[in-house]
């Protein structure tokens, strides 16, 4: 039996890792090249002598005096942990096919469960924010999906209470294969939601394949092509395989989530979804994966605990 070449991408091996992470220079080193590329300029003033303070590991600009460090006003601001184990964390998120867990990210680098929780979901919300700016474009799959769900309460599918709202975008190559996926957490499908997700998430002139959902034809407002499929009829599913790829990939969220995490907080659901994607849309990419996260994670915005606890915006 033939190999599914998408499954045995290379990625970045452990050893490959530490001969470039495995220091606190290292990391440090790798930071200062992504922040300034062409050498040290003063955030403030933009003059390119500075002087470098061990102690505190920052860099003072001999003309304005002001002090600045590679992790200032990035999602690393203000850490007390290594950047040795940031990068570890980086590189144990984005090489895990199925995702790692808090719990065992926190064992295998040694802090703790809390701030192993923390570090996880600063990284996802970088994720999740670098992968919200992607339109799709051309032919897209879109269906609706949902996550979680009471199991006893006597009703089942889209009517069973407690069950949240996901839709599931996936954009395809001329020949038919999946590029890029888009997976979002909303408060229902209604017109107005799919509306306000569509004019966000898909550029105007794409045409969109959907299920015989009526709110999909809201897409159409973008402007985009709408061509509905009834994929149940006679008590039965018969979809031609039209939606095969996206039922798939679906499939591989919930039992990702399921078996990785075994339970996501609502409130936090939008950033699981949003590293599947980052991963997914990247799978091409594995060895650069470190590299092209610290990167987005050193122009990220800090985020403090206390914004990790607020409910998200689900789209």
């Amino acid at each position: 039996m033939a190999k599914n070449t998408i499954q045995f991408q290379k990625g970045l091996s452990l050893s490959e890792f530490l001969l470039q992470y495995g220091t606190e220079e290292q990391c440090r080193a790798a930071l200062f090249r992504m922040r300034w590329p062409k050498g040290f300029h003063c955030p403030r003033c933009g003059h390119d002598q500075s002087s470098e303070i061990q102690s505190r590991k920052v860099y003072q600009c001999h003309a304005c005096r002001f002090q600045a460090s590679v992790i200032q006003g990035s999602i690393f601001a203000n850490t007390k942990l290594p950047l040795q184990l940031w990068f570890l964390g980086i590189y144990l998120i984005t090489q895990a096919k199925d995702g790692i867990s808090s719990l065992h990210l926190a064992r295998t680098i040694g802090i703790s469960s809390n701030a192993a929780l923390r570090m996880k979901h600063k990284l996802q919300h970088v994720m999740k924010n670098r992968d919200d700016r992607r339109i799709l474009q051309g032919v897209l799959l879109v269906d609706d999906a949902y996550w979680g769900g009471k199991k006893r309460d006597g009703k089942r599918g889209r009517g069973a209470s407690g069950k949240r709202s996901l839709v599931a975008a996936l954009s395809l190559s001329p020949e038919g294969h999946p590029l890029y996926l888009k997976l979002s957490h909303l408060r229902g499908f209604t017109g107005e939601e799919i509306r306000a997700w569509s004019a966000r998430n898909i550029s105007p002139g794409s045409h969109v394949v959907s299920d015989g959902l009526n709110c999909f034809a809201a897409v159409t407002e973008i402007p985009c092509s709408h061509e509905p499929i009834v994929t149940y009829q006679n008590g039965r599913y018969d979809d031609g395989k039209v939606f095969q790829w996206l039922n798939t990939v679906i499939g591989n969220v919930k039992n990702a989530l399921r078996g990785t995490h075994h339970a996501v907080s609502e409130n936090h659901l939008s950033r699981y979804l949003g590293e599947f994607c980052y991963r997914f849309n990247r799978r091409f990419q594995l060895d650069t994966m470190v590299d092209r996260l610290a990167y987005v994670a050193l122009r990220t915005q800090p985020f403090p605990q206390r914004l990790l606890k607020l409910a998200e915006v689900r789209w």
